[in-house]
Order: structure tokens, then sequence, then C-alpha cells
């Protein structure tokens, strides 16, 4: 507008002063006065928790567009309001900025149930009367297969027995998946070629009998010829993600870190944008595929530069992630590399019967240090499947290593899972700028195996929040969800509430008070689960947080996760998820 004054304050034509005031007059302003933007629409008598730097809370919000107008008071934001604005009452409830998951496999999760329901079974018992529910069903000779079940969930801390499969289902192989590991049943070792005479040093055996006891570490999974999967049109692909998307929307999230694509499927995702079905905005990890670890680095920076795009790159429903890769196994298989041995329960846990076993360490520091020199070079965001505190160590290795040359604290680097965390390895992270990628759920199912495993000390730098944070440790907050479309009874569940109640009361599924002094606030919890997830992807100045000109990503709750009774949180309902300003659920 200040142009336009000064123009009119100049000596011209009177024509053209009238022209300008007769403009002002029909735009309903005075030439001092600039057109008032009309919102389209209005959320008010509420309690706004905008997540901003200040922790403001404010009683209504504005949208135009595709973008917040304004927050404020009441008054104040209904004075935005125009003739064609949609007005809603939001009856006192609390509005929070959209939820980010940072971490899941919706594409695997959404086919995961496509031949029928899944179990999550929390004994042992439980598990075999689903095999044998199996086996009444197929043919004989045909796999019964549970694409994700973690033995150290089950009540018993156990897989079922060899024996116990075998009776169960004693013609048809059996293969209950655990990712870095899993069991089998003697019909599944025939039909495989698998017998006493094989020596893998990942088919598992009794450590009294020495025969083999059907458990298989990760390093041994490629000994199973399983069947192959039906292979589905990009339509049926995009239509089961489409459907998992907006389940994700009924808890409340708006964006989603897949945690390991191909660069090719990622136009999984373009297929969904260009047809108007993405409801949750995607920043997608790439995995790198090529066999790095004996590689000369110029071949490893020709690799990487093959991969085309890099780190943030996109638009604000897609966007580039993290370059991935992984450094160990799991916890949950008595494969994640840990800092010291598994100790004496993982002999009656995980079979192990070297005493001085630290679990599977895939690649070294310096192997480790080429991907990320390569990477970093070319400006990826770089991150590694890790479990174990060992493997934490041996990355900050790899990231120190690369740190001499490069500056890579703008590049935001993380450690995916990270559970175990010490002081130390804290203050490397804090240093070069390494985002603790973590699962709280975790810390929900697997609590309570880790204890009795590990023992009361080495608990203590499981999954520390508290210490985290006040070390200055940007931390994440996601799932890992794999299997089953239930947000609680999933494989992982990817409740968030779940998550941050687990956060803020370091309770288990067993209910039992883990290292109680690592607990955090509900507001830092939330954070975990919005701005710092937007940080993490390059966007905290567009979302994350209820600000003017951030995207309109926002959350309506049923009651005020700030304020309402603790058991409570865990049970949060959503009655509404906006994203861009659109209404993509409403309860």
């Amino acid at each position: 507008m200040k142009k336009i004054i000064n123009y009119t304050k100049t000596k011209r034509p009177v024509f053209l002063v009238i022209l300008a005031a007769l403009f002002y007059f029909f735009a309903g302003c005075s030439p001092e006065q600039p057109a008032k933007k009309v919102a389209d629409s209005i959320y008010y008598n509420g309690r706004i928790v905008t997540v901003d730097s200040a922790s403001s809370i404010f009683e209504a919000v504005a949208i135009r567009g595709e973008r917040f107008l304004a927050v404020g008071s009441n008054e104040e934001i209904n004075r935005l309001a125009g003739p064609q604005s949609r007005k809603v009452d939001l009856e006192g409830r609390t509005v929070i900025p959209g939820l980010i998951e940072a971490h899941a496999h919706p594409e695997r999760a959404s086919l995961s149930e496509r031949a029928g329901p899944l179990p999550n079974p929390r004994t042992v018992e439980q598990c075999l009367a689903w095999i044998r529910e199996q086996a009444g069903i197929k043919q004989e000779g045909e796999w019964i297969i549970h694409p994700k079940l973690f033995a150290t969930r089950l009540l018993e801390l156990r897989p079922p027995s060899l024996e116990e499969l075998d009776s169960a289902a004693p013609d048809n192989p059996v293969f209950l998946n655990g990712s870095y590991g899993g069991t089998i049943n003697s019909a599944a070792m025939r039909a495989n070629g698998i017998t006493e005479q094989n020596k893998h040093p990942g088919l598992l055996r009794n450590p009294e009998t020495g025969r083999l006891n059907g458990k298989l570490r990760f390093t041994a999974l490629h000994l199973l010829k399983l069947p192959e999967r039906k292979s589905l049109s990009m339509p049926e692909r995009a239509a089961a993600l489409e459907k998992m998307f907006k389940l994700y929307n009924e808890v409340g999230f708006t964006s989603v870190t897949s945690g390991g694509l191909s660069k090719a499927d990622t136009l999984l995702y373009c297929y969904l944008k260009e047809r108007g079905m993405l409801t949750v905005r995607a920043f997608l990890n790439i995995r790198a595929r090529f066999p790095f670890k004996d590689m000369p680095l110029e071949e490893i920076r020709q690799k990487v530069a093959g991969l085309g795009d890099v780190s943030g790159s996109g638009d604000e429903w897609i966007r580039i992630g993290a370059l991935k890769t992984s450094i160990d196994g799991g916890i949950l298989t008595g494969t994640a590399y840990l800092r010291q041995s598994w100790g004496p329960k993982a002999r009656e846990i995980f079979g192990v019967v070297d005493p001085s076993y630290r679990g599977i360490a895939r690649l070294s520091a310096d192997q480790l240090a080429g991907l990320f020199q390569a990477g970093a070079e070319a400006g990826w965001k770089l991150t590694a499947h890790c479990t174990g505190g060992g493997g934490v160590d041996l990355m900050l290795d790899a990231y120190e290593q690369v740190s001499r040359n490069l500056d890579i604290r703008p590049l935001r680097c993380s450690i995916i899972h990270a559970n175990f965390y010490t002081p130390e390895a804290m203050a490397r992270s804090r240093g070069m700028n390494i985002i603790a990628d973590m699962q709280p759920a975790w810390f929900f199912k697997d609590g309570d195996a880790m204890l009795h495993i590990l023992g009361p000390q080495r608990i203590r730098t499981f999954h520390p929040y508290r210490s985290l944070i006040d070390s200055g440790v940007v931390v994440s907050a996601g799932s890992d969800h794999m299997v089953i479309r239930d947000p609680v009874e999933s494989i992982n569940p990817y409740s968030p509430w779940l998550a941050i109640w687990s956060m803020v009361t370091r309770r288990t599924e067993r209910g039992t008070l883990i290292v109680p002094q690592e607990a955090i606030t509900r507001e830092e919890a939330l954070r975990c689960y919005t701005i710092n997830n937007a940080y993490a992807s390059f966007e905290e100045k567009i979302k994350g947080s209820i600000e003017p000109g951030k995207l309109a990503d926002m959350v309506v709750l049923e009651r005020d996760l700030l304020t309402c009774g603790e058991d409570q949180i865990k049970d949060m309902k959503v009655k509404m998820t906006v994203v861009g300003g659109k209404v993509v659920y409403e309860m």
C-alpha cells in the first residue's frame, strides 16, 4: 500500500486521485488502512496449544488457504471472519499441531492383513492356538507365516518350542518372523533341506543337547525358501496405502517418515499425490541398497550420485528423506550390538552359548564412514537402523570420522532406534547435532524383557528421555509400525497417545515402573511428535507448530492433553484432523 499512498500524494491529474479514492471506498477500507485478510475457516472457543517457542496457548485460530492466518483471542480471530468463512465452535476442546510420525513402514503395514486379520498374541498358547487354526484351514504343505511376531513380547519371554510348533502344525511349514531372527518348525526345516548336518552359525541349537531348536538369527534367514508374494498393481498398492493413511489421520497424524524405500518405491507416493489421495505429508528415507561395505570411496560416490535428488528435495507433500543403511539386528532376537556381552540371561532367552557374545555388527566404523562421507559430500542427511548401545557408539565413531573433514551438523543426521544412550554418547550426539530417532512404544512393549535380560544397571540407559533432552539432544518420536493396521494391536503400536503416556509415566505394558527419573513432561513428549520431527525433516519453518504462515495441519482432541488424568492420555480420542486447512478426519 505504501507505493499507492505515495503515488496519490504526488502532483498527478485529479482524475487519478479520484480513481484511487473510489478503489479504496469499494474495497471497504481507507487509503491508510490495508485490506483485511479474510479467513476461510475459524476455530474458536478452544485451547490452541501452539508448541511455539514460548509455549503459547490461545483461544482461537484462523486458516486461509492451506496455512494458518492468525492465532489469538476469540475476539481477535472472529474479526477475520467474512461472509463465507466456516466457523467451528471448539466448545472448549484442545487443538494441537498435526502430529508427525518419525519412523514407520506404512507401505508394508497397509498390505499386512490383505489375506485376513493377523493376531498379536500375548502368550505362547495364544500363538499356538492361531497356528492350529491356520493348520486346520490350509492345505498340507502350505506355509503358515506370521510376518512379524516378537517372542520376547509373549508372557513367557520365549517363542513356542520346536516340539510345540510340530504338535500344532505337523504337516505345515511354520515361520514366525521376528525381523532379525525367527522360529521355524520341523516341516519348515524339511521344506528347506535344513538338517542336523547344517552348521550355519545362524541356525541355533539347544545349549544342552546341541540339536537344532528351530530358532534362527537373521544371518540364516536366506536359507528359507518362502512362497513368493503376490505381485500387486500400482492402483492396488495405492488404495491400500490411502486407507492406511486415513487410519493414521484418525489418531492425529498429518505427516509421516517412511522408514526405508528404494528410489523406485517413491513413485507410489507420486501416484497418490497426483490423484489427490494423500492425506499425510511424507518424508521418504532411501535405502543404500548397493554393497558399499567393500567399495572404494570414489565408487561409493558414484553410486550415491546415481540416487539423484538428495534429502529435503521435493515439496510440501513429498520430500526425499535420509540415506539409510543398517548396523545391527534387534533387541528382541538378541542380535542387537551391545556395549557389553548380552549376559547369562541371553542363554536362557536366545540360546546364546558364547559368554562374550555382544550381538552382531554388520559394519565397522570405517566401512560405515565411507558411505557417510560420500553421502555428506552430496548433501544427504544420514541415518542407520541401530538397536544396540554398541551400535550407537559405532555410528558416532563413523560420524566423527566424517566430521574431521566436513561439518555435518546442518545435515541433521540421526540414529534410528538408538535404544541405549550413555552420557558420553549423548554428549557426542549433541556436538554433531545427531538426532535420536526413538520409538517410545518399544519402551512400553519391551522394557520388561530388557530389564529381565540386562538387569537394573544397564536398563538405566534404555530410552533415557529426560537425560537426552536435558543434554540437548533432539529426540524425535515414531513407532516403527510394520504389521497390523490397528493403532494399539499393531506390531509395533503406532498410537502416539500410548507412546506419549509411556514417555510421561515410564510404565510398561505389564505395569512395571522403570527408571522413573527419565520421565518427561507432556509438553516435551508432544514436542517430540511435532516441532522436533519437523526439525528432523528440515521443515520446522513450515510445520510442527501452530503459527501464522505455517501449513494448517492441526488436531482437535476430545480432552486437554496437558491437564487430563494421566491414564486418560493413552486412550485419547481425536475429534478432527486437519491437513492444509482441509478436514481429513472427523469423529
